[in-house]
């Protein structure tokens, strides 16, 4: 069964700008240990970040943030893609509405996608949520996503797995996987 790696919304606003969390900051080394194994193991590393539109509808919830174009949309220096490595903008929450990315992965013949970033209890659950619809198995290593708030990341871990069959897996079992295959 062939994964592939979503990287969701490590962008400078979510990371170190308007929405700075310390807590995202935190999981940069475990989200860049996952890309570099998946490197080694020809895994397929997708970046899916926010890049809105001055119409977007999801400002009028959150304000102006990772802005087409701008620095805050951009992927923060320590997760810079490689060449090989595939990024899609995305304009709500899901990284699977309107971006191609249903279409990337069926050709990419992926079955189980691994999902990392930030906000777990948003943008990674709604993503969750569309590929479980879609027909994925979805893979969380906890040590690699966070929410807007510390005391939410379990319940969020937990409601993945409960709704989404989300395996919640250690981020060196997620590696271990490769390493036998």
């Amino acid at each position: 069964m062939k994964d592939a790696v979503l990287i969701i919304d490590m962008v400078n606003d979510f990371v170190t700008g308007k929405f700075k969390n310390e807590r995202a900051q935190k999981i940069v080394p475990a989200i860049q240990k996952l890309i570099e194994a998946a490197h080694e193991h020809n895994v397929p590393v997708i970046y899916c970040s926010d890049s809105h539109l001055p119409a977007d509808f999801e400002l009028k919830i959150w304000g102006e943030h990772c802005m087409k174009n701008t620095w805050g949309a951009q992927i923060i220096p320590e997760l810079t893609p490689q060449k090989d490595d595939f990024s899609l903008c995305k304009r709500t929450y899901c990284a699977f509405f309107q971006t191609g990315l249903d279409s990337l992965l069926r050709e990419l013949k992926v079955e189980n996608i691994i999902l990392t970033g930030v906000v777990t209890d948003i943008c990674v659950t709604n993503t969750a949520a569309a590929g479980f619809f879609n027909g994925y198995q979805e893979i969380v290593p906890p040590e690699t996503t966070e929410p807007l708030k510390a005391e939410t990341k379990q319940r969020d871990l937990d409601y993945m797995q409960n709704n989404y069959h989300a395996d919640i897996m250690p981020l060196d079992k997620v590696i271990e996987r490769w390493e036998t295959k």
